[in-house]
């Protein structure tokens, strides 16, 4: 367990995850101290510090329950979903918590728990090797560098989750085996994009027992998460996609080549600290044109004017006229940011929300 029963402890942050934590330690009688809000907590060496993962996971354990992990820079939540609901169909009883799902403190009674985990997560985690039955790596990109200060820092965090099991697997080894690849065949998985991340999930779910049937079956029926590649409407021949969830430059060039050859990308909001010339190859390839929103538009631009039309917008609601107005039969309107969100936002699922509803009020306009 994080502490000795009746212990004091701190729980810096009061979001969902910390409202789960202090609840699990005050229910077994720890003296609970919460601090809302800081910018920056310098801690003594005498105080142990836990993430509230790692405390959620401590207790799992304790209890004889199972554990997945996933961690990666896209797809996390997708192969987390994709697992918990694979083991359901095989009647387990399975729980998609951490960075997706419920704290992982808050998860009830379960056979198994399939772990999403952050960068941010890992920076305060430290759990023994035999904690986790397998857990993936499914790629590593360029994100959160406003908050790691380097790659090389970002992408050691990650893996530090495959020092916490005896069954590490990264996702881009596991693509390279044909038969694990034709269990995706047909499924939101099966593309150039996704499908290493697919094997992975396919390497955990064996490595939790289940047999190749149950794990096609599982694929087959996979409905994708909101926010990632969503067609929200086709309107007089032109497709509009919501891939809000792309909160990194990685995940903004993955989203246009997933869209097709002949795309208009709305894109920009709060930066991260990520190259926006790394995306500069798919977006000369297939995006016509850019339109440009929120505090970095004009950093976007400057990177990526010598290589396609950009237009600076400001605003959702504008980018989503401009873009309505020029689009033509067979071409794709992509709603992928390639940043954070709150600069105008609460978070990217209002950012998807607001384009899809302003997609279907211009439409409704036109008729």
């Amino acid at each position: 367990m994080a502490t000795e029963d009746g212990k004091a402890a701190w729980v810096i942050g009061f979001g969902r995850s910390g409202q789960a934590a202090n609840a699990a330690l005050a229910a077994r009688g720890d003296d609970v101290h919460v601090v809302e809000r800081a910018d920056l907590v310098v801690v003594s060496p005498g105080v142990r510090v836990m993430s509230e993962l790692e405390f959620g996971v401590r207790s799992l354990k304790a209890r004889g329950v199972k554990l997945l992990a996933v961690t990666g820079s896209k797809g996390k939540s997708s192969v987390v979903k994709l697992v918990a609901d694979a083991l359901t169909r095989a009647g387990r009883r399975a729980v998609p918590c951490g960075n997706y799902g419920l704290p992982v403190s808050e998860v009830g009674a379960c056979d198994w728990a399939v772990v999403e985990v952050s960068s941010f997560q890992l920076e305060t985690t430290n759990l023994p090797p035999d904690t986790f039955a397998a857990a993936a790596v499914l790629n590593l990109q360029e994100d959160h560098l406003d908050r790691h200060g380097s790659r090389e820092l970002y992408h050691a965090l990650k893996l530090k989750l495959l020092g916490m099991t005896r069954r590490p697997v990264k996702g881009w080894d596991c693509a390279a085996d044909a038969s694990v690849c034709a269990l995706l065949a047909g499924s939101y998985f099966d593309n150039d994009i996704l499908r290493a991340n697919g094997c992975a999930a396919v390497a955990l779910l064996r490595a939790a027992g289940l047999d190749d049937a149950s794990i096609a079956a599982a694929f087959a029926a996979f409905a994708p998460l909101p926010h990632r590649m969503n067609l929200v409407a086709e309107l007089n021949g032109v497709r509009y996609i919501d891939d809000s969830k792309a909160t990194s430059v990685a995940a903004l060039a993955a989203g246009v080549t997933m869209a097709g050859e002949r795309v208009r990308l709305i894109a920009g909001g709060l930066p991260k600290g990520d190259d926006p010339k790394t995306a500069s190859s798919p977006l000369t390839k297939r995006v016509k044109k850019v339109y440009l929103i929120g505090r970095c538009a004009e950093e976007f631009r400057s990177a990526w004017s010598d290589v396609v039309d950009c237009e600076i917008c400001g605003t959702m609601e504008k980018a989503v006229e401009a873009a309505m107005r020029d689009a033509e039969k067979g071409e794709t309107v992509l709603l992928s940011p390639g940043t954070a969100s709150f600069d105008q936002f609460k978070n990217f699922g209002e950012r998807g929300d607001v384009f899809a509803q302003l997609v279907k009020r211009e439409g409704t306009k036109e008729k």
